[in-house]
């Protein structure tokens, strides 16, 4: 077994010490002991190497987060510097410190005005437990204390704690003890699966009027708020019709009821704009934010909170009972600054929105719109779904789907590409720093996998 230059211990030695101490995420752990995990030892820009020096193109960003690709010094350095002057600190006992502040500033000096106080957390979990307790607290405050119905959507995804799994939509997850009182669900807005003989359009409406639905049923009395993704992450990249927001965001405001956008995995310069929900063109009530905020150098998160929602907790809230040891850390609050401050000043966003985006979106379509084994390629940014479908033109799906992408995504692992199946698409989102050259990359070595699961499957 070769050993790559960052290690004296032999892959093996490293699976069989994991396999003895770990469960990890979303998988057979006996099934994974069996097979070996990959022990990834190093990162530059988008490529990572294993133990064994195999190099991989990360189409993943790591979880969607790692914006500024790996081997970032400057972000390094914030680390280490702050580290050295006050390591720790944290937001109880009348206390605070200068990079949360600073942080603080920088933040808010990028997202629309509508925006003034942020809740830091550890990470995207965190920050929607803290949104469900936020948005009941508000409500008690106003005097309506009755309004604590939470409506998320199927298939949505906020997280791994108790209730972020609630609040999200994966059933499997609720059959492990996932949920709480008072959450409720619609539908999602994946029009490839559920659309009957409606255009896009009418489709996006009608789902988005599901949500009135749900509101009536309950009582508009009873609902403090709708927490969604701008577009669903974790549930298959899907990309919501062009009229699904505004008309989402017409309902929430007839019947008080706030709007949350999850914007864990779309925030900070996925689509192109810093924020995703500015894609899609609404204005929600409350922004939960991780990943990109730091580009995964060191956990983050944090729950923002409109002017209206602020002001009535500080003016009038009394004792907000929540808190974190670790909120605001210090160290964390100096990587986020150097990383938004990386993403501000190289121009990285604008060079999303501008080039390096439409260049994704643009290859993805040419190499794959024609492509037997795919029904559809959606994506926006740095972004992007390919829709497995037994027959395109009826948008009938394979019975079998999960089986095929799972197969694509290990075929991809062979040729040296990171990118992730869910239900039956394939999804990417590189590194915001990626070049056109890294994109084709991507493109060409997505395709390889893809056509090797096509010729599997008797379809090429």
């Amino acid at each position: 077994m070769s050993i790559s230059p960052e290690t004296s211990r032999t892959t093996t030695d490293y699976q069989a010490a994991d396999a003895a101490h770990h469960i990890h995420a979303f998988v057979d752990q006996k099934a994974l002991n069996a097979e070996g995990p990959r022990v990834m030892v190093k990162g530059d820009r988008l490529a990572l190497w294993d133990n064994d020096g195999k190099r991989y193109l990360d189409g993943m960003s790591g979880l969607w987060c790692t914006n500024l690709g790996y081997g970032r010094k400057d972000l390094a350095a914030a680390a280490s510097a702050q580290l050295e002057q006050l390591p720790y600190y944290n937001m109880f006992f009348h206390t605070t410190h200068p990079a949360v502040i600073e942080l603080s500033e920088l933040l808010f000096s990028l997202l629309p005005d509508h925006y003034s106080h942020a809740i830091y957390t550890n990470s995207g979990s965190e920050a929607n437990e803290v949104l469900i307790r936020t948005v009941r607290k508000f409500w008690q405050v106003m005097g309506k204390p009755e309004k604590k119905v939470m409506i998320g959507r199927w298939n949505g995804y906020h997280g791994s704690t108790l209730a972020a799994t609630a609040l999200g939509g994966m059933k499997f997850m609720h059959e492990m003890g996932g949920t709480i009182p008072d959450v409720a669900h619609i539908d999602e807005p994946y029009w490839f699966a559920h659309e009957g003989d409606l255009s896009p359009e009418a489709f996006g409406l009608r789902a988005a009027r599901q949500l009135e639905e749900k509101i009536l049923e309950l009582g508009a009395d009873t609902v403090a708020a709708f927490v969604a993704e701008p577009f669903q992450g974790a549930g298959g990249m899907i990309i919501p019709p062009s009229t699904y927001w505004p008309e989402i965001q017409r309902i929430c405001r007839k019947y008080d009821v706030l709007l949350c956008a999850d914007e864990v995995i779309g925030g900070f310069g996925r689509t192109g704009e810093w924020f995703a929900h500015q894609t899609f063109g609404f204005e929600p009530d409350t922004l939960s934010i991780a990943k990109g905020l730091t580009s995964g150098y060191i956990p983050m998160g944090g729950l923002i909170l409109s002017r209206r929602m602020a002001e009535a907790l500080v003016e009038k809230g009394g004792v907000f009972a929540h808190g974190l040891t670790y909120s605001g850390h210090p160290v964390a609050a100096a990587v986020a600054i150097a990383n938004l401050k990386a993403l501000r000043d190289e121009g990285v966003v604008t060079q999303v929105k501008t080039d390096t985006g439409p260049y994704l979106q643009n290859c993805l379509r040419e190499v794959f719109g024609n492509h037997p084994l795919v029904g559809e390629v959606q994506g926006v940014g740095l972004v992007a779904a390919l829709q497995f479908a037994e027959d395109k033109a009826t948008r009938k799906r394979f019975a079998n789907e999960n089986d095929i992408a799972w197969r694509c995504r290990t075929l991809g692992f062979e040729e040296g590409i990171i990118i992730r199946s869910t239900l039956g698409r394939m999804i990417m989102a590189p590194a915001l720093v990626a070049t056109r050259l890294e994109l084709d990359e991507l493109v060409d070595k997505t395709r390889i996998a893809v056509d090797r699961t096509a010729r599997e499957y008797g379809r090429l």
